[in-house]
Formats: C-alpha cells, sequence, structure tokens
C-alpha cells in the first residue's frame, strides 16, 4: 500500500528547465531593445532575479515590487538603456510563456502517476499567467487536478498560508485527504523544502547535482526515482 496519495509538484527547476527559459528569453527580450544577450549579462540577471524571489520569500518584498524591480537593478548594473521597463517585463513573461523545456522524465513520471490513481498538483510562486501558459502549453496541466499560484493565494511560499489555502481547496475534493499521505517534491530548500516543513508535510529535495541536504524526507537526483519512495513497481 502506498504511503503517498498526494503529491504536489513544483514547476521551475522541477518539472521544466527553467534555466533555459529564462536565458531564451532574455536573450529575446535583449534583442528586442536592441542589446545583444551574452553568458555574461544572462549570469548578472540570474543573481539579481534569485536574490528578489528570496525577498519575496522572506517577505521583504512584494510581487508587485518583484515584477519590474528586478529589471531596475538589472539595468542599472549593466549600464542598459531601457525606455520602457514595463513593455520589457511584460514580454518577457510572456517569453517564459512560450519558450519552455520539460525536465528529463518529468512527462512520463506525472502520466504514470496519474494512471494509478495519485492525485497530483502544482505548487508555485511563479507569475499566473506565464506558469498558466507553459504548463497548458507543455501539456503536464492535463496530468494535474489543481494548479495553486501564490500570486492567486494572497501569500507565497514557503508560507503556512499558502499551504493551507491548497489544503483546504484539496480537502473541498478530497474529503479524506490527509498531511501524512501529502508529498511536495521541489528543486528549493528555501520555498519548497521549507514550505514543506511549515506545512507539516514530507518533503522531496530534486537535486540533478546530487547535492546532500538534512531536513529533507527524501532526495532524489532524476524524476524517475520517485517511483521508490511511491511504492511503483
Amino acid at each position: 500500500m502506498n504511503k503517498y496519495k498526494y503529491i504536489l509538484w513544483d514547476v521551475d527547476g522541477t518539472l521544466l528547465d527553467f534555466d533555459y527559459s529564462q536565458k531564451i528569453s532574455l536573450y529575446k527580450c535583449l534583442e528586442r531593445i536592441g542589446v545583444k544577450g551574452t553568458e555574461q549579462l544572462n549570469a548578472v540577471y540570474t543573481k539579481i532575479n534569485h536574490k528578489w524571489w528570496q525577498n519575496l520569500e522572506l517577505g521583504k518584498v512584494t510581487k508587485e515590487e518583484l515584477l519590474p524591480g528586478r529589471f531596475i537593478e538589472f539595468f542599472e548594473e549593466c549600464h542598459i538603456q531601457c525606455e520602457d521597463i514595463e513593455a520589457f517585463r511584460e514580454q518577457y513573461q510572456w517569453e517564459l510563456g512560450v519558450n519552455y523545456l520539460p525536465i528529463e522524465g518529468a512527462l512520463s513520471v506525472c502520466e504514470r502517476l496519474k494512471d494509478l490513481g495519485f492525485h497530483q498538483y502544482i505548487v508555485t510562486n511563479g507569475v499566473t499567467s506565464t506558469q498558466q501558459m507553459k504548463l497548458k502549453l507543455s501539456g503536464l496541466d492535463s496530468y494535474m487536478e489543481g494548479i495553486f499560484i501564490s500570486e492567486q493565494i494572497g501569500s507565497p511560499k514557503p508560507n503556512k498560508e499558502f499551504f493551507d489555502a491548497c489544503f483546504l481547496q484539496i480537502q473541498k475534493e478530497h474529503s479524506s485527504f490527509s498531511l501524512e499521505e501529502t508529498l511536495i517534491v521541489g528543486d528549493s530548500m528555501s520555498s519548497d523544502m521549507k514550505g514543506g516543513e511549515n506545512a507539516g508535510i514530507d518533503t522531496c529535495y530534486f537535486t540533478p547535482d546530487m547535492k546532500e541536504m538534512e531536513n529533507v524526507t527524501y532526495q532524489i537526483s532524476k524524476l524517475t526515482e520517485i517511483y521508490v519512495i511511491l511504492g511503483v513497481e
């Protein structure tokens, strides 16, 4: 008998390759304002973007401040002239939605788990329009019973409030829902693993580079390794 029945999936870096999407999207948007994308520019933006998202998780900034703020800082640090930051931001979000690449095994794993009767849900801090678009285009949404986005809930991972809202909705659909039968799978220690801890559920840290971490229930380096955890033959 499987211990877990409910699987909460993170999206970026877990089911979809965010590094790929970010790089392609950033380069296309820079090209539109006459700037050639380079590895150096991508590295600078990656660092700045990561900092802003961490600050969101810590409650230091709001999503409304994050979305333009990271680009304002990026343009200033790299001495790039951008006359319309809001237009750049909107184009970037659209590009992120259409430039996606599934992590190896993501589609087959989610399809198999659905066929086996597991209840799968998305839990993400991403921008609503972007996440919905790439989940639909990639086909991942067809394997999920629900998509929970912090922007809609009003509180980000890893806050307990975010997960409480998710659980309330799941329980409406499945009266037998329990925390003991729920597992969160993600690549972020600060939002996914910490979120699972705050929510009182078991955690599965997805780390392709096999970085060993404490305070997680499980670790996997390939998505197919979740079969062992779930007792799937």
